[in-house]
């Protein structure tokens, strides 16, 4: 039975290995401290936070997140550890709320490795504090126990760890703001929170006899009383993970015109719950897992249904993975111990004792690691079996270059929820991908990163190479915007400074749906980047005033994309200021960037430009494992989108938006 503690409850831990699992209403970074028998921490080596998320019994997250699942082996601490304390802080500088009162209070459970609640916790009565010391486990008289604690900090993290006894407490709380800063700016950016009906059918293939020593598959779910809940201003969230609403979904300020509102957020939609997911197919046998089914997720289209189930595989697919891979840090930490015990009497150095011991650990720890690798093959061939219906039935918008549903694409009426970007993979299997899905509008620029340093496929590359290859992966986005666009709502401008890249943007230039010549030259980088500003400028004006009569009639209320090749080539301290400005200001108005420039060449600025890196989701033109999820913080292999070789499908569909385009008048 689940114990439901206040603040100062304590109660008795059945067990040593365990999962801490929080949910917030917004992201909060995670971490935990280990203190001796007066509670005091010894040093930053005693703190697990997300730029050392591991200690010997001890797994944080690595980055900020509404949702986190935090691993503790209790026996495998050092013999000087008596308590844990788990922590919980708001990022700062990520725009979100500044003080835990401006949220839905944290809710915190202490789990078993099946999931069974041992014992819960929501932090009530928080305001103005940016940190809190949510929970710890102590041991008292051989015993462990947990206790629901609750103190919160007005001044953060630093004042937070100066309160265990830590020496240096403020550099260590900057440096951990810094790693979940990093972080975050490599971070997919997730979905909304999940509905209170569910989010889609799992395929669980009914109870196993062979879990991992880790955490296992089931899924948490926002505790009722923290869960945050949609306002008569919000469309209502139907995707999967319990992590941060996505910027994606946020509704941007609409001004009204005498055609009717602008309105730069994805359509709304009704506030009720949505219908409920198609029925599971049944079982081929009894026992084994239902056959997946495409569109197996709660929505009120199909494609929605497809967005929320494609997110439900990453999740899966993260979390599977998570729960092998500490499996096996777990199965090899244990042997380690044991032999470490073992050969610790110098009896058992003589003779065949020592050998016998060694056999003997090895063998429970291979057993270990085959039983969580045979939950993880069985999760994999799920999710295989998955993909292979899920990927034929996409809408284009989802969809790869490769699939035929290009060759019939028709440009839509009405805009898609999200957009395929790419796809991202994992080492367990490196066959099963995953689209990787934004949401539209973005709300997020993107940067393709065209540097020779970004990884070590690109370090092999020659240099126009690697930036050709750049710029045709951003030609490729840019094609599948203007291809998912209601016709005329979507217009893209291109800066090519030294108009090294004519030959990319050859498919743009020749299908006519640019909305003007790429601009060169330093004089053509100030005219679009004046003309992009000053739209930011009016639009925002006219919102805030509720004047939208007073646009100018020729200004495009439309989308707007702007493609820049060599940054900073041809800019100069203006026209960064400008380009600055567009990215901060831009995406809330509709204008959005899509860069193409290697970091190292705008060195010069010195740390001037941080922020415009870190605003951007950055992308490589080669397979790269530089994405993180943002469940568990895995390094995903991301693999750019590429056209079948010979195909003239970029061809096709860019005459499809010319053809759209002039039947629409535009």
């Amino acid at each position: 039975m689940t114990a439901e503690l206040v603040r100062g409850q304590n109660h008795t831990l059945p067990q040593t290995r365990l999962e801490i699992r929080v949910s917030a209403g917004s992201p909060v970074v995670a971490g935990a401290t280990l203190g001796d028998e007066n509670g005091t921490v010894r040093g930053v080596e005693w703190i697990a936070h997300p730029g050392a998320h591991r200690l010997p019994g001890l797994e944080v997250s690595r980055q900020a997140a509404a949702g986190h699942r935090l691993a503790v082996d209790l026996e495998a601490l050092p013999d000087e550890v008596h308590r844990v304390t788990v922590l919980l802080a708001l990022p700062t500088g990520a725009g979100g709320p500044t003080r835990f009162g401006a949220t839905a209070a944290p809710f915190v459970a202490v789990t078993g490795l099946d999931g069974t609640e041992i014992a819960t916790f929501t932090l009530t009565g928080l305001d103005a504090e940016s940190a809190v010391s949510a929970l710890e486990l102590y041991r008292r008289q051989g015993a462990w126990k947990v206790r629901a604690v609750g103190q919160g900090y007005a001044a953060g993290l630093a004042e937070m760890l100066a309160d265990q006894g830590l020496a240096g407490a403020a550099e260590l709380a900057a440096s951990i703001q810094e790693a979940v800063a990093r972080s975050l700016a490599r971070s997919v950016a997730p979905p909304p929170p999940r509905t209170p009906e569910g989010d889609r059918v799992r395929h669980a293939s009914g109870p196993s006899d062979a879990h991992p020593p880790t955490a296992s598959q089931p899924q948490p779910t926002a505790h009722p009383s923290t869960a945050p809940q949609p306002t008569a201003s919000q469309p209502q969230p139907t995707a999967h993970p319990p992590t941060g609403t996505d910027p994606g979904t946020q509704t941007a300020p609409a001004a009204p015109t005498a055609a009717g509102p602008i309105n730069y957020a994805h359509p709304r939609r009704q506030h009720a719950a949505p219908p409920p997911p198609p029925p599971a197919a049944p079982s081929a046998e009894p026992g084994q897992a239902p056959q997946p089914v495409a569109g197996d997720a709660t929505g009120w289209s199909m494609d929605e249904r497809l967005y929320n189930q494609i997110w439900g595989m990453f999740e899966d697919l993260a979390r599977s993975a998570a729960a092998y891979r500490s499996a096996v840090d777990f199965a090899e930490s244990r042997m380690g111990q044991e032999l470490d015990r073992s050969l610790s009497d110098p009896r058992n150095r003589i003779g065949g004792t020592g050998d016998r011991a060694r056999e003997e650990a090895r063998a429970k720890r291979d057993e270990l690691i085959a039983r969580a690798r045979e939950v993880l093959d069985r999760d994999l061939a799920q999710l295989a079996a998955e993909a292979a219906v899920v990927e034929p039935a996409l809408p284009a918008a989802y969809a790869g270059w490769d699939n035929p549903v290009w060759h019939a694409h028709r440009i839509p009426m009405e805009l898609p929820m999200a957009l395929r970007i790419g796809d991202l993979h994992l080492p367990e299997r490196t066959d099963l991908r995953i689209p990787l899905l934004v949401r539209l509008p973005l709300e997020r620029g993107i940067w393709v990163d065209s540097g020779r340093t970004a990884s070590e496929a690109a370090a092999l590359m020659d240099t126009d190479r690697l930036r050709r290859l750049a710029m045709e992966t951003a030609v490729l986005h840019a094609a599948r915007l203007l291809a998912v666009y209601p016709p005329g709502e979507f217009s893209v401008h291109v800066i090519d400074p030294a108009g090294s890249a004519a030959g990319s943007l050859a498919p743009l230039v020749d299908a006519g749906v640019l909305a003007g010549p790429p601009a060169a030259g330093p004089g053509g980088v100030a005219s679009v980047l004046a003309h992009l500003t000053r739209r930011v400028d009016l639009v925002q004006m006219a919102v805030r005033a509720g004047a939208a009569d007073a646009l100018p009639p020729d200004l495009d209320t439309g989308e707007q994309l702007l493609v820049v090749n060599d940054f900073p080539h041809g800019f100069d301290d203006r026209a960064v200021t400008q380009l600055r400005y567009l990215a901060d200001e831009g995406p809330s108005v509709g204008v959005h960037l899509l860069m193409v420039a290697d970091r190292e060449d705008a060195s010069a600025y010195g740390p001037v430009l941080d922020p415009l890196w870190r605003s951007l989701l950055r992308i490589t033109p080669v397979a790269d494992n530089h994405l993180a999820d943002p469940w568990v913080g895995h390094a995903w292999t991301y693999e750019p989108p590429a056209t079948p070789p010979g195909s003239r499908v970029l061809e096709q569909v860019l005459a499809a938006v010319t053809a759209a385009r002039r039947a629409a008048g535009r």
